[in-house]
Protein backbone atom coordinates (compact mmCIF):
# COMPACT_ATOMS: atom_id res chain seq x y z
CA UNK A 1 0.00 0.00 0.00
CA UNK A 2 2.89 2.33 0.73
CA UNK A 3 4.30 1.56 -2.70
CA UNK A 4 0.93 2.42 -4.24
CA UNK A 5 0.73 5.95 -2.81
CA UNK A 6 4.37 6.61 -3.69
CA UNK A 7 4.32 5.24 -7.24
CA UNK A 8 0.90 6.39 -8.44
CA UNK A 9 1.77 10.11 -8.85
CA UNK A 10 4.80 9.20 -10.96
CA UNK A 11 2.64 7.04 -13.23
CA UNK A 12 -0.02 9.77 -13.34
CA UNK A 13 2.53 12.37 -14.46
CA UNK A 14 3.67 10.02 -17.24
CA UNK A 15 0.05 9.59 -18.41
CA UNK A 16 -0.47 13.35 -18.41
CA UNK A 17 2.72 13.82 -20.42
CA UNK A 18 1.58 11.33 -23.07
CA UNK A 19 -2.12 12.28 -23.20
CA UNK A 20 -2.23 16.07 -23.05
CA UNK A 21 -5.85 16.51 -22.05
CA UNK A 22 -7.38 19.21 -19.81
CA UNK A 23 -9.92 16.75 -18.35
CA UNK A 24 -7.13 14.42 -17.18
CA UNK A 25 -5.66 17.14 -14.94
CA UNK A 26 -8.53 17.05 -12.46
CA UNK A 27 -9.05 13.32 -12.92
CA UNK A 28 -5.49 12.44 -11.87
CA UNK A 29 -5.50 14.75 -8.85
CA UNK A 30 -8.85 13.39 -7.64
CA UNK A 31 -7.95 9.77 -8.37
CA UNK A 32 -4.72 10.15 -6.40
CA UNK A 33 -6.61 11.82 -3.56
CA UNK A 34 -9.09 8.93 -3.35
CA UNK A 35 -6.32 6.30 -3.48
CA UNK A 36 -4.33 8.25 -0.88
CA UNK A 37 -7.34 8.42 1.44
CA UNK A 38 -8.24 4.73 1.10
CA UNK A 39 -4.65 3.61 1.69
CA UNK A 40 -4.20 5.96 4.66
CA UNK A 41 -7.44 4.77 6.23
CA UNK A 42 -6.39 1.15 5.75
CA UNK A 43 -2.96 1.80 7.28
CA UNK A 44 -4.53 3.56 10.26
CA UNK A 45 -6.87 0.61 10.79
CA UNK A 46 -4.07 -1.95 10.27
CA UNK A 47 -5.79 -3.40 7.20
CA UNK A 48 -3.48 -4.57 4.41
CA UNK A 49 -5.38 -5.19 1.18
CA UNK A 50 -2.14 -5.62 -0.82
CA UNK A 51 -0.30 -8.17 1.36
CA UNK A 52 1.67 -9.72 -1.51
CA UNK A 53 3.66 -6.55 -2.22
CA UNK A 54 6.63 -5.90 0.04
CA UNK A 55 7.09 -2.19 0.84
CA UNK A 56 10.36 -0.33 0.36
CA UNK A 57 12.50 -0.69 3.48
CA UNK A 58 12.97 3.09 3.76
CA UNK A 59 9.25 3.64 4.35
CA UNK A 60 7.02 2.39 7.12
CA UNK A 61 3.94 3.24 9.15
CA UNK A 62 4.49 3.69 12.87
CA UNK A 63 2.47 4.88 15.85
CA UNK A 64 3.44 8.52 15.30
CA UNK A 65 3.23 9.06 11.56
CA UNK A 66 -0.11 7.31 10.89
CA UNK A 67 -2.15 10.20 12.34
CA UNK A 68 -0.16 12.68 10.23
CA UNK A 69 -0.78 10.57 7.12
CA UNK A 70 -4.53 10.37 7.81
CA UNK A 71 -4.88 14.11 8.37
CA UNK A 72 -2.95 14.80 5.19
CA UNK A 73 -5.20 12.45 3.21
CA UNK A 74 -8.39 14.12 4.45
CA UNK A 75 -7.08 17.59 3.61
CA UNK A 76 -5.75 16.49 0.21
CA UNK A 77 -9.08 14.88 -0.68
CA UNK A 78 -10.93 18.06 0.30
CA UNK A 79 -8.51 20.21 -1.72
CA UNK A 80 -8.85 17.88 -4.72
CA UNK A 81 -12.65 18.21 -4.68
CA UNK A 82 -12.41 22.00 -4.29
CA UNK A 83 -9.93 22.05 -7.14
CA UNK A 84 -12.64 20.82 -9.56
CA UNK A 85 -14.62 24.04 -9.22
CA UNK A 86 -11.54 26.19 -8.77
CA UNK A 87 -9.99 25.16 -12.10
CA UNK A 88 -13.28 25.87 -13.89
CA UNK A 89 -12.83 29.52 -12.97
CA UNK A 90 -9.15 29.47 -13.97
CA UNK A 91 -8.62 30.95 -17.44
CA UNK A 92 -5.08 29.59 -17.84
CA UNK A 93 -3.94 27.60 -20.86
CA UNK A 94 -4.12 23.79 -20.81
CA UNK A 95 -0.31 23.55 -20.77
CA UNK A 96 -0.08 25.75 -17.68
CA UNK A 97 -2.76 23.73 -15.91
CA UNK A 98 -0.94 20.51 -16.81
CA UNK A 99 2.23 21.86 -15.19
CA UNK A 100 0.09 22.80 -12.18
CA UNK A 101 -1.14 19.19 -11.97
CA UNK A 102 2.40 17.82 -12.29
CA UNK A 103 3.54 19.92 -9.35
CA UNK A 104 0.50 19.17 -7.16
CA UNK A 105 1.09 15.44 -7.64
CA UNK A 106 4.83 15.79 -6.98
CA UNK A 107 4.16 18.04 -3.97
CA UNK A 108 1.82 15.52 -2.32
CA UNK A 109 4.19 12.68 -3.28
CA UNK A 110 7.06 14.51 -1.52
CA UNK A 111 5.05 15.18 1.63
CA UNK A 112 3.86 11.58 1.72
CA UNK A 113 7.45 10.36 1.38
CA UNK A 114 8.59 12.67 4.20
CA UNK A 115 5.81 11.41 6.50
CA UNK A 116 6.34 7.72 5.74
CA UNK A 117 10.16 7.80 5.78
CA UNK A 118 11.71 5.53 8.37
CA UNK A 119 15.13 7.08 7.71
CA UNK A 120 16.13 10.63 8.64
CA UNK A 121 18.23 11.08 5.51
CA UNK A 122 15.39 10.01 3.21
CA UNK A 123 12.97 12.31 5.06
CA UNK A 124 15.42 15.18 4.43
CA UNK A 125 15.44 14.39 0.69
CA UNK A 126 11.64 14.43 0.51
CA UNK A 127 11.39 17.66 2.51
CA UNK A 128 13.73 19.22 -0.07
CA UNK A 129 11.45 17.80 -2.77
CA UNK A 130 8.51 19.72 -1.33
CA UNK A 131 10.45 22.95 -1.88
CA UNK A 132 11.06 22.22 -5.55
CA UNK A 133 7.42 21.27 -6.22
CA UNK A 134 5.69 24.03 -4.26
CA UNK A 135 7.95 26.82 -5.57
CA UNK A 136 6.32 26.57 -9.01
CA UNK A 137 2.85 26.43 -7.42
CA UNK A 138 3.54 29.64 -5.48
CA UNK A 139 4.69 31.26 -8.76
CA UNK A 140 1.66 29.87 -10.67
CA UNK A 141 -0.04 33.23 -11.37
CA UNK A 142 3.29 34.69 -12.58
CA UNK A 143 2.78 38.16 -11.13
CA UNK A 144 5.48 40.42 -9.72
CA UNK A 145 4.51 39.54 -6.16
CA UNK A 146 4.26 35.79 -6.82
CA UNK A 147 7.74 35.56 -8.33
CA UNK A 148 9.11 37.54 -5.38
CA UNK A 149 7.35 35.17 -2.96
CA UNK A 150 8.62 32.10 -4.83
CA UNK A 151 12.23 33.31 -4.81
CA UNK A 152 12.03 34.20 -1.12
CA UNK A 153 10.56 30.76 -0.42
CA UNK A 154 13.27 28.92 -2.36
CA UNK A 155 16.08 31.03 -0.89
CA UNK A 156 15.03 30.83 2.77
CA UNK A 157 13.95 27.19 2.68
CA UNK A 158 17.14 26.17 0.86
CA UNK A 159 19.16 27.75 3.64
CA UNK A 160 16.98 25.91 6.16
CA UNK A 161 17.43 22.60 4.37
CA UNK A 162 21.20 23.20 4.27
CA UNK A 163 21.23 23.85 8.02
CA UNK A 164 19.26 20.65 8.56
CA UNK A 165 21.80 18.76 6.45
CA UNK A 166 24.60 20.08 8.66
CA UNK A 167 22.57 18.93 11.65
CA UNK A 168 22.28 15.43 10.19
CA UNK A 169 26.05 15.33 9.65
CA UNK A 170 26.59 16.38 13.27
CA UNK A 171 24.12 13.70 14.33
CA UNK A 172 26.21 11.05 12.56
CA UNK A 173 29.24 12.37 14.49
CA UNK A 174 27.26 12.03 17.73
CA UNK A 175 26.29 8.42 16.92
CA UNK A 176 29.92 7.29 16.88
CA UNK A 177 30.12 3.72 15.59
CA UNK A 178 26.37 3.50 14.93
CA UNK A 179 26.41 4.20 11.20
CA UNK A 180 22.71 4.50 10.46
CA UNK A 181 20.00 7.12 10.12
CA UNK A 182 17.05 4.78 10.53
CA UNK A 183 14.87 6.14 13.32
CA UNK A 184 14.48 2.81 15.14
CA UNK A 185 18.26 2.32 15.22
CA UNK A 186 18.77 5.87 16.49
CA UNK A 187 16.22 5.31 19.27
CA UNK A 188 17.78 1.98 20.27
CA UNK A 189 21.31 3.37 20.51
CA UNK A 190 20.58 6.94 21.65
CA UNK A 191 21.87 6.31 25.18
CA UNK A 192 25.40 5.87 23.84
CA UNK A 193 25.46 9.06 21.72
CA UNK A 194 27.82 11.95 22.44
CA UNK A 195 25.70 14.60 24.16
CA UNK A 196 27.67 17.62 22.95
CA UNK A 197 27.37 16.73 19.24
CA UNK A 198 23.79 15.56 19.69
CA UNK A 199 22.71 18.86 21.22
CA UNK A 200 24.52 20.79 18.51
CA UNK A 201 22.87 18.70 15.81
CA UNK A 202 19.43 19.37 17.30
CA UNK A 203 20.05 23.12 17.08
CA UNK A 204 20.78 22.89 13.36
CA UNK A 205 17.92 20.46 12.64
CA UNK A 206 15.39 22.49 14.64
CA UNK A 207 16.30 25.75 12.91
CA UNK A 208 16.61 24.06 9.52
CA UNK A 209 13.39 22.04 9.53
CA UNK A 210 11.75 24.75 11.66
CA UNK A 211 12.08 26.94 8.57
CA UNK A 212 9.78 24.56 6.68
CA UNK A 213 7.49 24.28 9.69
CA UNK A 214 7.11 28.06 9.82
CA UNK A 215 8.47 28.60 13.32
CA UNK A 216 9.70 32.10 14.15
CA UNK A 217 12.30 33.53 13.82
CA UNK A 218 12.86 31.51 10.59
CA UNK A 219 9.33 32.01 9.23
CA UNK A 220 9.92 34.86 6.76
CA UNK A 221 8.93 32.95 3.62
CA UNK A 222 5.54 31.86 4.90
CA UNK A 223 3.35 35.02 4.77
CA UNK A 224 4.35 35.87 1.19
CA UNK A 225 4.10 32.28 -0.10
CA UNK A 226 0.66 31.65 1.41
CA UNK A 227 -0.61 35.01 0.19
CA UNK A 228 0.49 34.51 -3.43
CA UNK A 229 -0.16 30.80 -3.99
CA UNK A 230 -3.51 29.65 -5.43
CA UNK A 231 -5.93 29.01 -2.58
CA UNK A 232 -5.88 25.16 -2.88
CA UNK A 233 -2.08 25.29 -2.66
CA UNK A 234 -2.21 27.66 0.33
CA UNK A 235 -4.43 25.07 2.04
CA UNK A 236 -1.90 22.29 1.33
CA UNK A 237 1.04 24.46 2.43
CA UNK A 238 -0.54 25.34 5.75
CA UNK A 239 -2.40 22.14 6.57
CA UNK A 240 0.02 19.45 5.31
CA UNK A 241 3.52 20.80 4.52
CA UNK A 242 3.98 22.36 7.95
CA UNK A 243 2.83 19.09 9.56
CA UNK A 244 5.38 17.09 7.53
CA UNK A 245 8.18 19.27 8.89
CA UNK A 246 6.72 19.05 12.41
CA UNK A 247 6.79 15.25 12.25
CA UNK A 248 10.46 15.27 11.27
CA UNK A 249 11.24 17.49 14.28
CA UNK A 250 9.21 15.15 16.51
CA UNK A 251 11.24 12.16 15.36
CA UNK A 252 14.54 13.90 16.11
CA UNK A 253 13.13 15.13 19.43
CA UNK A 254 12.39 11.51 20.34
CA UNK A 255 16.10 10.74 19.83
CA UNK A 256 16.88 13.53 22.31
CA UNK A 257 14.48 11.94 24.82
CA UNK A 258 16.11 8.51 24.52
CA UNK A 259 19.53 10.15 24.88
CA UNK A 260 18.32 12.00 28.03
CA UNK A 261 19.00 15.40 26.43
CA UNK A 262 15.34 16.32 26.25
CA UNK A 263 15.51 19.15 28.83
CA UNK A 264 17.76 21.08 26.46
CA UNK A 265 15.50 20.36 23.49
CA UNK A 266 12.34 21.33 25.39
CA UNK A 267 13.74 24.76 26.24
CA UNK A 268 14.54 25.43 22.58
CA UNK A 269 11.09 24.34 21.43
CA UNK A 270 9.46 26.44 24.14
CA UNK A 271 11.43 29.55 23.15
CA UNK A 272 10.68 29.19 19.43
CA UNK A 273 7.03 28.50 20.22
CA UNK A 274 6.58 31.68 22.22
CA UNK A 275 8.52 33.75 19.66
CA UNK A 276 6.09 32.45 17.01
CA UNK A 277 3.11 33.54 19.08
CA UNK A 278 4.69 36.94 19.72
CA UNK A 279 5.48 37.55 16.03
CA UNK A 280 1.89 36.73 15.08
CA UNK A 281 0.48 38.96 17.81
CA UNK A 282 2.61 41.88 16.58
CA UNK A 283 1.83 41.57 12.87
CA UNK A 284 -1.71 40.18 12.65
CA UNK A 285 -3.35 43.36 13.94
CA UNK A 286 -1.99 45.61 11.14
CA UNK A 287 -2.32 43.27 8.14
CA UNK A 288 -4.52 44.40 5.25
CA UNK A 289 -4.35 41.14 3.26
CA UNK A 290 -6.64 38.36 4.47
CA UNK A 291 -4.47 35.56 3.03
CA UNK A 292 -1.39 36.97 4.79
CA UNK A 293 -3.50 37.16 7.94
CA UNK A 294 -4.24 33.43 7.68
CA UNK A 295 -0.54 32.77 7.06
CA UNK A 296 0.41 34.50 10.30
CA UNK A 297 -2.27 32.46 12.04
CA UNK A 298 -0.43 29.35 10.80
CA UNK A 299 2.80 30.64 12.37
CA UNK A 300 0.92 31.09 15.65
CA UNK A 301 -0.46 27.56 15.53
CA UNK A 302 2.94 26.05 14.72
CA UNK A 303 4.20 27.87 17.80
CA UNK A 304 1.43 26.23 19.83
CA UNK A 305 2.52 22.82 18.51
CA UNK A 306 6.11 23.54 19.56
CA UNK A 307 5.00 24.63 23.04
CA UNK A 308 2.84 21.54 23.51
CA UNK A 309 5.69 19.27 22.42
CA UNK A 310 8.06 21.01 24.82
CA UNK A 311 5.66 20.55 27.73
CA UNK A 312 5.42 16.80 27.12
CA UNK A 313 2.84 14.45 28.62
CA UNK A 314 -0.65 15.99 28.35
CA UNK A 315 0.95 18.91 26.49
CA UNK A 316 2.18 16.57 23.76
CA UNK A 317 -1.28 15.00 23.58
CA UNK A 318 -2.75 18.49 23.20
CA UNK A 319 -0.22 19.25 20.43
CA UNK A 320 -1.38 16.29 18.32
CA UNK A 321 -5.04 17.17 18.87
CA UNK A 322 -4.20 20.76 17.92
CA UNK A 323 -2.42 19.59 14.78
CA UNK A 324 -5.55 17.72 13.67
CA UNK A 325 -7.88 20.62 14.35
CA UNK A 326 -5.62 23.26 12.85
CA UNK A 327 -5.15 21.27 9.64
CA UNK A 328 -8.88 20.82 9.06
CA UNK A 329 -9.92 24.34 10.03
CA UNK A 330 -7.06 26.22 8.38
CA UNK A 331 -7.53 24.28 5.13
CA UNK A 332 -11.20 25.32 5.25
CA UNK A 333 -10.18 28.91 5.96
CA UNK A 334 -7.83 29.07 2.97
CA UNK A 335 -10.28 27.40 0.59
CA UNK A 336 -12.96 29.87 1.66
CA UNK A 337 -10.51 32.72 1.07
CA UNK A 338 -10.28 31.40 -2.50
CA UNK A 339 -14.03 31.91 -2.87
CA UNK A 340 -13.69 35.47 -1.59
CA UNK A 341 -10.84 36.18 -4.00
CA UNK A 342 -12.84 34.82 -6.95
CA UNK A 343 -15.87 36.84 -5.89
CA UNK A 344 -14.21 40.18 -5.09
CA UNK A 345 -10.98 39.99 -7.12
CA UNK A 346 -8.89 41.45 -4.28
CA UNK A 347 -6.97 40.24 -1.22
CA UNK A 348 -7.42 43.52 0.69
CA UNK A 349 -9.49 43.24 3.84
CA UNK A 350 -10.86 46.78 3.49
CA UNK A 351 -12.10 46.08 -0.04
CA UNK A 352 -14.23 43.10 1.06
CA UNK A 353 -17.54 44.23 2.56
CA UNK A 354 -20.96 42.69 2.93
CA UNK A 355 -19.72 39.13 2.41
CA UNK A 356 -22.88 37.61 3.89
CA UNK A 357 -25.01 39.61 1.46
CA UNK A 358 -22.81 38.86 -1.55
CA UNK A 359 -22.33 35.10 -1.01
CA UNK A 360 -24.14 33.78 2.06
CA UNK A 361 -22.55 30.30 2.00
CA UNK A 362 -19.02 31.71 1.71
CA UNK A 363 -19.80 34.26 4.44
CA UNK A 364 -20.93 31.64 6.95
CA UNK A 365 -18.01 29.36 6.07
CA UNK A 366 -15.69 32.32 6.70
CA UNK A 367 -17.27 32.95 10.11
CA UNK A 368 -17.33 29.24 11.05
CA UNK A 369 -13.65 28.89 10.10
CA UNK A 370 -12.81 31.85 12.32
CA UNK A 371 -14.78 30.41 15.25
CA UNK A 372 -12.95 27.12 14.77
CA UNK A 373 -9.44 28.58 14.57
CA UNK A 374 -10.20 30.90 17.51
CA UNK A 375 -10.97 27.80 19.63
CA UNK A 376 -14.59 28.66 20.39
CA UNK A 377 -16.43 25.58 21.70
CA UNK A 378 -17.18 23.07 20.31
CA UNK A 379 -14.06 23.51 18.15
CA UNK A 380 -11.53 20.75 18.83
CA UNK A 381 -8.92 23.51 19.26
CA UNK A 382 -10.70 24.53 22.47
CA UNK A 383 -9.81 21.12 23.93
CA UNK A 384 -6.17 21.30 22.82
CA UNK A 385 -5.60 24.86 24.05
CA UNK A 386 -7.41 24.17 27.32
CA UNK A 387 -5.21 21.12 27.95
CA UNK A 388 -2.12 23.15 27.10
CA UNK A 389 -3.04 25.97 29.50
CA UNK A 390 -3.83 23.40 32.20
CA UNK A 391 -0.44 21.71 31.69
CA UNK A 392 1.48 25.00 31.88
CA UNK A 393 -0.43 25.95 35.03
CA UNK A 394 0.10 22.57 36.73
CA UNK A 395 3.83 22.81 36.00
CA UNK A 396 3.70 26.14 37.90
CA UNK A 397 4.90 28.24 34.97
CA UNK A 398 2.46 30.99 35.92
CA UNK A 399 4.17 33.78 33.97
CA UNK A 400 4.33 31.63 30.83
CA UNK A 401 0.67 30.72 31.29
CA UNK A 402 -0.33 34.39 31.49
CA UNK A 403 1.85 35.24 28.48
CA UNK A 404 0.36 32.35 26.50
CA UNK A 405 -3.20 33.52 27.18
CA UNK A 406 -2.34 37.17 26.48
CA UNK A 407 -0.76 36.43 23.10
CA UNK A 408 -3.65 34.17 22.07
CA UNK A 409 -6.11 36.91 23.02
CA UNK A 410 -4.28 39.51 20.93
CA UNK A 411 -4.23 37.19 17.92
CA UNK A 412 -7.92 36.38 18.44
CA UNK A 413 -8.77 40.09 18.44
CA UNK A 414 -6.75 40.74 15.28
CA UNK A 415 -8.39 37.87 13.38
CA UNK A 416 -11.87 38.63 14.71
CA UNK A 417 -11.68 42.30 13.79
CA UNK A 418 -10.94 41.46 10.14
CA UNK A 419 -13.40 38.57 9.81
CA UNK A 420 -16.32 40.45 11.37
CA UNK A 421 -15.65 43.52 9.24
CA UNK A 422 -15.56 41.48 6.03
CA UNK A 423 -18.68 39.46 6.85
CA UNK A 424 -21.02 41.93 8.56
CA UNK A 425 -20.13 45.41 7.28
CA UNK A 426 -22.52 47.09 4.89
CA UNK A 427 -21.54 46.59 1.22
CA UNK A 428 -20.19 49.70 -0.49
CA UNK A 429 -22.13 50.83 -3.54
CA UNK A 430 -18.98 51.67 -5.51
CA UNK A 431 -17.55 48.20 -4.86
CA UNK A 432 -20.71 46.27 -5.73
CA UNK A 433 -20.20 46.69 -9.48
CA UNK A 434 -16.80 44.95 -9.26
CA UNK A 435 -18.13 41.86 -7.45
CA UNK A 436 -18.52 38.72 -9.53
CA UNK A 437 -22.03 37.28 -9.61
CA UNK A 438 -21.00 33.97 -11.18
CA UNK A 439 -22.48 30.88 -9.58
CA UNK A 440 -19.85 28.72 -7.90
CA UNK A 441 -19.83 24.94 -8.12
CA UNK A 442 -20.91 22.97 -5.03
CA UNK A 443 -17.33 21.66 -4.93
CA UNK A 444 -16.21 25.09 -3.74
CA UNK A 445 -18.38 24.83 -0.62
CA UNK A 446 -18.73 21.15 0.32
CA UNK A 447 -15.06 20.44 1.29
CA UNK A 448 -15.04 23.27 3.85
CA UNK A 449 -18.38 22.17 5.28
CA UNK A 450 -17.15 18.61 5.75
CA UNK A 451 -13.80 19.58 7.34
CA UNK A 452 -15.43 22.07 9.70
CA UNK A 453 -18.07 19.50 10.65
CA UNK A 454 -15.33 16.99 11.52
CA UNK A 455 -13.43 19.61 13.56
CA UNK A 456 -16.54 20.57 15.55
CA UNK A 457 -17.89 17.04 15.98
CA UNK A 458 -14.64 15.65 17.42
CA UNK A 459 -14.63 18.68 19.70
CA UNK A 460 -17.86 17.29 21.18
CA UNK A 461 -17.14 13.58 20.91
CA UNK A 462 -13.90 11.93 19.92
CA UNK A 463 -14.34 8.27 18.88
CA UNK A 464 -12.37 5.68 20.84
CA UNK A 465 -10.40 4.70 17.72
CA UNK A 466 -9.13 8.26 17.21
CA UNK A 467 -8.24 8.59 20.90
CA UNK A 468 -6.26 5.34 20.71
CA UNK A 469 -4.30 6.50 17.65
CA UNK A 470 -3.51 9.86 19.29
CA UNK A 471 -2.37 8.21 22.53
CA UNK A 472 -0.12 5.85 20.60
CA UNK A 473 1.34 8.82 18.67
CA UNK A 474 2.42 10.65 21.84
CA UNK A 475 3.71 7.63 23.73
CA UNK A 476 7.16 8.47 25.09
CA UNK A 477 6.88 12.23 24.74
Amino acid sequence: MINLVLLFPLVACLILFIFKNRFLNNLMINLYAVIHFIVSLALCCDVDFLPMIKPFKFFAVDDTNRIFLMVMSIVFLAVAVYNIGYLKTEKSLTKKLRHYTYMVLFFVFSMTGAILSSNLGIAWVFIEGTTLASAYLIYFHKTKHSIEAAWKYVFICSIGIALAFVGIILLTVATGDVNTLFYNDLYANAASFNHFWLKLSFVFILFGIGTKMGLAPVHFWLPDAHAEAPSPISALLSATLLNSAFLMILNVFRVMIFAECDAYARIMLLVMGFISLFVTAVFVYHINNYKRMLAYSSIENMGILAIGTALGGIGALAAIIHMIGHSLIKASFFLTSGNILERYGTKKIKAVTGLLNTDRKTGWLWIASFLGIAAFPPSVLFISEFLMVKTIFLKKHYILCALFLLLLTIVLYGLGKAVIRMAFSAPKAEESAKISTDKFSWTMYAPQMIMLTIAFVIGLYMPVGIVKIILEAVRGF
